[in-house]
């Protein structure tokens, strides 16, 4: 690995970590920069805009977002349960694209990652309520969502096994 690999690997590491605790939009690269002792130039050289830091995060997860919304569920449940799974293994980037990527619905431009992200979040609440839902499904799917991520995100400290575990009970209310 050359020294500029290792930098790349070093700051999203710092990213990865940073973004999961304080979120996107309150993370900036003067922080990623002290987190890894640099100097915000130095971040900027390797990821300008911070959008590209954003990116590289979720390149990994790309296969699995996608997989997670096209495969056939033989019920809601299975899909539920698919869902626990993956906010419990991406739980350090669940933030991203659950929360604060895709909440600024002005700044996604069509064709855009933060559109893209949007749009899984919003695939993922479809494939919760169905076709028709009324009222309580609605409510319940939010709610899921919610507990997901915040469970997934505020708990880095715990093990993942441990997450996935408690997240399942949650899930099962459901």
């Amino acid at each position: 690995m050359t020294t500029s690999d290792d930098t790349r690997t070093r700051i999203l590491a710092a990213a990865r970590e940073l973004f999961a605790e304080r979120g996107y939009a309150a993370t900036s690269l003067s922080d990623i920069a002290a987190a890894v002792g640099l100097t915000k130039t130095a971040v900027a050289y390797h990821f300008h805009p911070k959008d590209r830091l954003a990116l590289e995060l979720l390149s990994p997860v790309a296969g699995d977002m996608l997989a997670l919304l096209d495969a056939p569920y033989p019920s809601r449940a299975a899909f539920v349960e698919a869902l626990v799974e993956f906010a419990a293994r991406y739980r350090s980037v669940i933030r991203l694209f659950m929360e604060d990527l895709a909440a600024d619905d002005t700044a996604a431009e069509p064709g855009s990652e933060r559109e893209k992200i949007r749009t899984f979040r919003d695939t993922i609440y479809t494939k919760l309520v169905g076709d028709d839902p009324g009222p309580e499904i609605r409510l319940k799917s939010w709610a899921l969502l919610g507990a997901l991520q915040w469970g997934a995100v505020r708990t880095m400290d715990l093990p993942e096994e441990q997450v996935r575990t408690v997240l399942s009970e949650i899930a099962r209310a459901f």
